[in-house]
């Protein structure tokens, strides 16, 4: 597995970005953080770009920056995509494409080589390689701005907010793009972004950030189910994270597969076979003592009570196992007691329909 070995400093006159760090990339590892936080600043110093970095860059076995050297960004194998396309306005989309393949340099250790049409093909940029940059939405900007990254044959991709100035439908697009590249070209991803919405969607792994600092590394799964983080990444939007397959689809209905039980969802795209991801918020869990009957909630799952946490005075989170998965639960302190819920106790954990967010399928 590729690594990225991180001992860095970059020090303004009223911000600090201090990062030690050893990251896993395998996939898409998401920079997380509110505004602020360093995420640009960190992708800027991991480029080269980033003229007051100082300690110890590392790629794999490759050192690009320590006491005694200093790579420059172009020999560092990277592909940069930026929150706005930057194409060259005056080139057409194969232009642009074209220029890249020219006159980007060979890295110390190249990348694969990624070829046109491969990129077209992947980004689907045949009807758009004729035009100018301004006769594009800026969805088809960014989608020729990554295949434009893709063309310099990078050993990393980085991506600052890619999506930030995209409306939904636009997002909900280049987001499909985005998820299959690691697989399509082998290419580990970093992507900054704000949004907890991208992070549940893209990434396996997440780098969270807080005031220049690491606050937390790991699976996006145990980070957000870490009452400690959120007030990083919100009680109440992050939710819980359930992986499930898809089995068939129904009648305009997606049955899914949970650690051998069933869950029911409108239908999506994925074909039978798919592992997907699944969104639930925790106020949208609700708990029973027994196996409810005739009820318009459909969807009900057995479950074990792991751990409850009493961080409020009128709510308690609840963490529910569903096999080797963790479903939370938000009730009332109240509800709590009259059920007599304790950790170790067997219930039945009620997800409402709406709790399924098919955007965040990944």
């Amino acid at each position: 597995m590729t690594k990225l070995r991180l001992d860095l400093e970059v020090a303004r006159e009223r911000f600090r970005l201090r990062v030690q760090e050893t990251i896993a990339l395998d996939g898409i590892t998401a920079v997380f953080g509110p505004s602020g936080s360093g995420k640009t600043t960190l992708l800027r110093a991991i480029a080269g770009l980033e003229p007051s970095a100082r300690g110890r860059i590392g790629f794999e076995d490759a050192v690009w920056q320590d006491s005694a050297r200093l790579v420059p960004a172009h020999l560092r194998g990277i592909g940069y995509v930026f929150q706005d396309g930057r194409l060259f306005p005056h080139l057409t989309v194969e232009q642009n494409l074209r220029f890249a393949i020219r006159h980007h340099r060979r890295s110390e250790i190249p990348g694969p080589e990624i070829g046109l049409e491969v990129a077209v093909e992947t980004l689907r940029l045949d009807d758009l390689m004729r035009r100018r940059p301004a006769t594009l939405s800026g969805g088809e900007q960014q989608r020729v701005a990554i295949a434009r990254a893709l063309l310099t044959s990078p050993r990393l991709l980085l991506m600052d907010e890619p999506l930030s100035s995209l409306d939904t439908s636009r997002r909900r697009e280049i987001a499909r793009y985005i998820e299959r590249l690691p697989a399509a070209f082998g290419l580990p991803v970093l992507y900054v972004t704000h949004d907890i919405d991208e992070v549940i969607r893209l990434a396996d792994r997440m780098l969270l950030l807080s005031a220049g600092n690491v606050a937390a590394h790991g699976s996006v799964k145990e980070l957000l189910d870490r009452i400690d983080l959120w007030p990083l990444t919100g009680r109440l939007e992050a939710g819980s994270i359930l992986e499930a397959v898809v089995e068939e689809h129904v009648r305009g209905m997606t049955r899914l597969g949970v650690d051998g039980q069933t869950l029911r969802i409108p239908a999506i795209e994925s074909h039978p076979g798919t592992t997907v991801r699944l969104r639930i918020h925790a106020r949208d869990v609700v708990i029973a003592a027994d196996r409810p009957e005739r009820l318009s909630i459909r969807n009900v799952l057995a479950a074990r009570i792991a751990k409850i946490d009493l961080d409020e005075s009128i709510y308690a989170e609840v963490a529910l196992a569903i096999d080797s998965q963790t479903l939370r639960a938000r009730i009332t302190r109240e509800a709590l007691e009259e059920l007599a819920l304790v950790p170790g106790r067997d219930v039945f954990a009620l997800i409402k329909s709406v709790a399924f967010d098919t955007d965040s399928l990944a």
